[in-house]
């Protein structure tokens, strides 16, 4: 197969899951299935459960993996849900790899890239919600919320008010050339901010995060490696405060005098006391994986 793409800390997430030998690991985020072939090859007696939002991910993904015949189960849903639903089979490890796959960048049809023909960013193309409702139909105080929020810009004010003046727009090609026009920081395209934060909008991304923690919280899972590799800053520092959370045997409110919880509620420790991040050689030969960070801990 042709697979233009190449899994980022593809080395450090095999490391990571290289001790588990039997069981189940969810792979929450399959894409084109990069890092999937690569578990199922050096896990030989583990079975995986691929899921995607992605229907074409999910095809690719299929035709990729079917040589590993029933060690494959393949989920097309959002991987907020998946894990509720296999919670009576053993999982032994979580992978999510957060983020815009490179199946939706490299297609101009999708309107993720700044020369796309459209203006749609949906990682599921059967959300309602696109980029075109965002950009054109979103009120200019929605615009700046989200600018601010999610693409923690300064200038989200005067950024949210060019969009309202040019619009309506057409194309994701259309949107980068007006955003060009505001200028930037050097070696930045300043229509990187806004598509990040419209495409957040888009894909609540930020949200589906969350309930993948909470399900994972909620799933009672035991011995059980949880991996989450992100791509910015927000999802870094979500991942990095559950699973702080995650560690605290007391859960009583603050300003509570004495423990009435019980004192025993940590679900396990932090591996990675601070993230793994990729080698100078990995960012050189896939520039993409620079901004990735995987953060990894230990149910107990």
């Amino acid at each position: 197969m042709n697979i233009p793409h190449i899994p980022v800390l593809l080395n450090e997430v095999k490391e990571t899951f290289k001790d588990i030998n039997d069981g189940y690991i969810v792979d929450c985020t399959v894409g084109y299935g990069g890092h999937s072939e690569a578990l199922l090859e050096q896990n030989p007696n583990i079975k995986l459960i691929c899921c995607d939002q992605d229907a074409e991910a999910i095809a690719f993904s299929k035709k990729r993996l079917e040589k590993f015949g029933e060690r494959v189960i393949f989920e097309h849903a959002k991987f907020s849900t998946v894990i509720e639903k296999y919670l009576d089979y053993p999982i032994h490890g979580i992978l999510a790899d957060i983020g815009v796959s490179s199946l939706q960048l490299d297609k101009k049809s999708r309107g993720f890239g700044f020369e796309s023909d459209t203006l749609d960013m949906r990682m599921n193309p059967e959300n309602p919600i696109s980029a075109k409702n965002v950009v054109n139909e979103y009120s200019q105080e929605q615009l700046e919320e989200i600018l601010r929020e999610y693409g923690e810009m300064r200038d989200f004010k005067r950024v949210a008010k060019t969009i309202v003046d040019n619009r309506p727009f057409e194309s994701s090609r259309e949107l980068a050339t007006v955003l060009k026009k505001l200028g930037g920081k050097p070696k930045i395209h300043p229509a990187t901010l806004p598509f990040q934060a419209i495409r957040i909008e888009v894909n609540n991304e930020l949200g589906e995060l969350d309930e993948l923690l909470e399900s994972i919280y909620n799933s009672k899972l035991k011995n059980s490696l949880v991996a989450i590799i992100s791509f910015h800053s927000l999802e870094d520092r979500i991942v990095k405060k559950t699973f702080k959370l995650w560690t605290q045997n007391c859960i009583c409110p603050a300003g509570v005098m004495k423990c009435e919880c019980g004192n025993n509620h940590s679900l396990g420790k932090v591996i990675t006391k601070k993230p793994i991040i990729p080698t100078k050689e990995e960012e050189k030969i896939n520039p993409r994986s620079r901004s990735s960070k995987m953060r990894v801990f230990k149910l107990k």
